[in-house]
Parts: structure tokens; sequence; C-alpha cells
């Protein structure tokens, strides 16, 4: 993809990222946007199975995989308290966890200069990933309030002084870059594949489940009450409506930003127009060229030593998530099973090679996919331990039965 390609992108994220953050904070009817103080944006969950769709297919593909993807969202907040019942705590973080671990070879990549960098691996690269790593560490155990908050902000600024100061940084693309532009609709065109379309809904279904976490977060420490269920399904189906809205105008699936409930926690900021005013602002920055050129002057090791503890937090939300059931030999044989599943078959590559190339697409794309298909099939049909301790009490009750006989 080239500089201009790459601009256009940025663009139409911020511009569906704002859109999206509207229709939260503003609801459409009775069931389109949550009305909660939420912030959403390009969601990380998603990198992995983004990447493996592109080098196998094009954008275009991964766009009409969002859209079905999308009105999939919408199904699950219409029938969100059915469907519940399939991800509890457990299999959620067992997806969250395996979706960290899965982030991680991206992260290394960044930090070494992205693999298709001349100077990739190079001490130079490293030097600036950690030095960006250290700034993010710092602001975020050392500092408190704000700053804390925006330690990943703070580390990707002063680590991009850093770069700036070695020379990695050139700006030849923000000269070329208009003012003003409007993306126009399918500028990236759009594409229907079966194997990819099902392996973007199952993203977006967990995607959902996590935007019920942050949605009751949100609620509970801003507005100290519990969402209702019209601020939920309307969330989930507002979410689902943003990525439709977001595959017609290039713009990769979005999600809840985790981050924002920290803020609202603290600050106890939770009036709607305050948000809505930094949402206007992403969108208007959508339609600024300039802006969106800038961003992509940021070096992959910048990105990647910001972007590494962020994905370490993914992991260790799906640890608290799992050790919030106890760890008994059912529910650490559904969790060791489908990290082990899903990551190894990643890992090993060519392990599908005599497949047909639908279950490649499906089952060897993306860890997550895996993780989340073996987890749930798992939780639902693994006894639970008072069953399985109730068969074992009769079958001892037979066997001295028996020896009494």
């Amino acid at each position: 993809m080239d500089s201009a390609q790459q601009i256009i992108l940025i663009q139409s994220a911020l511009l569906i990222s704002g859109i999206a953050t509207l229709l939260q904070l503003f609801p459409l009817g009775r069931f389109c946007g949550s009305g909660l103080p939420v912030i959403m944006g390009a969601s990380f969950a998603y990198i992995p199975l983004l990447i493996s769709l592109g080098s196998r297919f094009d954008l275009p593909t991964i766009f009409g995989a969002q859209l079905v993807g999308g009105l999939a969202a919408v199904a699950v907040g219409l029938f969100y308290k059915k469907l519940t019942r399939l991800f509890p705590p457990l299999v959620t973080g067992t997806v969250v966890f395996t979706i960290g671990l899965s982030l991680y070879p991206t992260a290394v990549n960044y930090m070494a200069g992205g693999v298709e960098a001349e100077d990739f691996g190079s001490p130079r690269n490293w030097l600036v990933a950690v030095a960006t790593l250290a700034i993010v560490l710092f602001f975020n155990y050392f500092t408190k309030g704000i700053c804390k908050l925006a330690s990943i902000l703070m580390g990707m600024f002063l680590g991009y002084l850093v770069a700036l100061a070695m020379g990695m940084v050139s700006f030849d693309n923000v000269g070329a870059a208009g003012w003003f532009q409007f993306t126009m609709p399918l500028h990236f065109g759009m594409k229907f594949e079966l194997t990819s379309i099902i392996s973007m809904i199952i993203m977006y279904i967990v995607s959902s489940v996590e935007a019920i976490g942050d949605f009751t977060s949100t609620a509970g420490g801003g507005l100290d009450r519990e969402p209702t269920d019209r601020e939920m399904c309307g969330g989930i189906i507002g979410n689902g409506v943003a990525s439709i809205i977001g595959a017609f105008v290039g713009g990769l699936p979005t999600a809840t930003f985790s981050q924002n409930v920290g803020i609202v926690i603290m600050t106890r900021v939770v009036n709607r127009c305050v948000l809505g005013l930094a949402a206007v602002i992403i969108l208007i920055a959508g339609f600024i060229p300039k802006f969106a050129s800038l961003l992509t002057t940021i070096p992959s090791c910048v990105l990647g030593g910001a972007t590494v503890s962020v994905f370490a937090m993914i992991t260790m939300t799906g640890i608290k998530l799992i050790t919030k059931e106890k760890l008994t030999a059912r529910n650490t044989s559904v969790v060791g099973l489908a990290v082990a599943l899903g990551i190894g078959v990643i890992q090993a590559g060519g392990c599908l090679a005599l497949f047909p190339d639908w279950a490649k697409t499906i089952f060897g794309e993306s860890a997550v996919v895996i993780a989340t298909i073996t987890a749930v099939t798992l939780n639902l049909i693994l006894p639970e331990e008072e069953v399985q301790e109730a068969a074992g009490e009769k079958k001892q009750e037979k066997h001295a039965q028996g020896n009494m006989a």
C-alpha cells in the first residue's frame, strides 16, 4: 500500500471513530447507540485477523467481511441476553488472553522497525523502541492523574521526538498532502468471500462481548449504576451500524476504548457534550489529509514501543477475567486447550497445508477464531465440577454396596 492509500485509510479511521462515538453518545431512536459516555475507535483486537486477511486477500475483501460482521453485531445486540450465557468470564478471559498473545509478534516487529524496513532489526530501532517503552512505564507508574492515564500518548510523543532527533522521521508525505479531502464511499471497493466473512463474524461477536464489559464498567464507575438493557442493546447495535458505515467509507472495525473507562472513573466527567466535542474534533480530523499524513510519519519502532505495553495489558486483562472463576480441572482444560490450539496452529506454519482453502482461511488465519470456538465448545460440553463430584460419589457408593454384598 502506497503512502497516499495509507493517508486515506487513516482519514477514514478517524472519520468513522468520530461517527461511532457520536452514535454512542447521542443514540438514533431507541436501539442505535448506548447514550453512555464512551469513546469509540479502531480496535487492536482485530489486528491479527486483518493482517492475515490482508496478506491472503485484499482490502475490498476485508471491508466486505466487515459489512457482514457489522450486521452480526446488530444481531448480537438484539439477542445479547441469550448469547451472553455462551461467554462467561472464563470464555471471555480466554479469548482476550489469546488476543493479547497474538498481538505480541506485531508489536515486536514494529519495535524492530517494521518487517518492510531496510534497517529491520537494527540497534537504532530497538534503542528508540525501548526508550519509548521506558517513557510509557515511567508515566504509568511514577506519575498520577492525567499524566498516568495519558502514559501511552506521552510515550509516543517523546519517543517521536527521540526518533526525530536521530533523523528517523521524514515529512515528505506531509508536504505533498492536501488540506482538505473527502473520501468517496467505496474508495477501496468491496468484495465478499465466505471464509473471511465467517472469521470476521466471530471477531465481531467477541468484540460485542467485550463491549458489554466496557459499558458495565463505564456506567458503574461514572454513573454509579448498572447499564440498562436498552443501553446494552443499543450500544452493541450502534457499534455494528458504525462498522457497516465504516465498510463503505473505508474505516476499519471500531470498538469501545477501554482506556476511556479509566478516564471517566477518575475524572467523573460524564457530560456527553464534552465527549461529543472530542468526537467532532476526531471527525473533522478525518477530512484533513495533512493531519493523517503527519500520523504516517511516526516510526514503526515508536509505535511498537508504545503498543507492546498495551498488548501486555490486554493479555493480563484476560488473565484477570479467567481468575474470576475457580481454576478447577475443568476450567483449566477449557483455558489451556483453547489457547494451545489457537496459538499452536498459528505458530506451526503449514500444519493445515492439505486442508481445503476455506478451512485454512477460517482456522489458520487467526488464533482468536480457533480459541473462541474451542473455549465456547468445551465450556458447553464439559460437565461442571459439581456434576463430576456427584458422579464420583455415586460410583463410590455403588462400589461400597457391591463390597457389602
